[in-house]
C-alpha cells in the first residue's frame, strides 16, 4: 500500500504505455541526454538522485529529481518551431500543476557548455533544498537546546 502511494506520487498517474515508452527512449538517448546523465547519474550533483526519461503524468520528462521535483529538459531542434514552442509551455504548465520545477537547456548548451549547464542545476538544488539538508546537525542542535532551556509553560 506504502509503495502504491508512493509511486503515485513519484509518477502522478503515468499508465503502462508511458512506462513502456520511457524505457525505449532510455535506450535512445540523444548526445546531449548522454553527456547531462553522465553528469547527473551517481549521485554526483550534492549527492541528489537523478532519473531520466521519467514517466510523470501522460508525459515523459528528460531528467526527474523527486526529492526537490525539479525537471531538467534538453531541448533539440525540433523545439525551435512555433508549434513545438506552444507545445512545450502547455506541458510546462501542466508539469508546474504538480509543484514541479522545469529547467530547460539546448543541445549546444549542454555540448558545448556542461559546466555552466552543471552550475545552474547546482544553484537550482541549492536554492531548494530544505533548511534541514543546508543545516544538518546545527537544526538539530537547536532543537536540542529550545528542548532544555526553561520556556515557561
Amino acid at each position: 500500500m506504502k509503495t502504491d502511494i508512493f509511486r503515485r506520487n513519484m509518477f502522478y498517474g503515468a499508465d503502462s504505455k508511458t512506462f513502456r515508452t520511457a524505457v525505449i527512449l532510455r535506450k535512445n538517448m540523444t548526445l546531449a541526454e548522454l553527456i547531462l546523465w553522465k553528469k547527473l547519474k551517481d549521485r554526483k550533483i550534492i549527492n541528489t538522485k537523478f532519473r531520466r526519461q521519467h514517466p510523470v503524468d501522460i508525459f515523459i520528462v528528460d531528467f526527474y529529481c523527486h526529492e526537490y521535483k525539479i525537471v531538467i529538459e534538453i531541448d533539440g531542434e525540433i523545439h525551435d518551431n512555433e508549434v513545438s514552442a506552444e507545445y512545450d509551455l502547455g506541458r510546462t504548465r501542466e508539469l508546474e500543476t504538480y509543484g514541479i520545477k522545469i529547467i530547460r537547456f539546448t543541445n549546444d548548451q549542454v555540448i558545448f557548455n556542461i559546466d555552466w549547464v552543471i552550475t545552474k542545476i547546482h544553484k537550482m538544488i541549492t536554492e531548494l533544498a530544505p533548511l534541514k539538508r543546508r543545516w544538518g546537525h546545527k537544526l538539530k542542535l537547536l532543537a536540542a537546546s529550545c528542548e532544555e532551556s526553561s520556556i515557561p509553560k
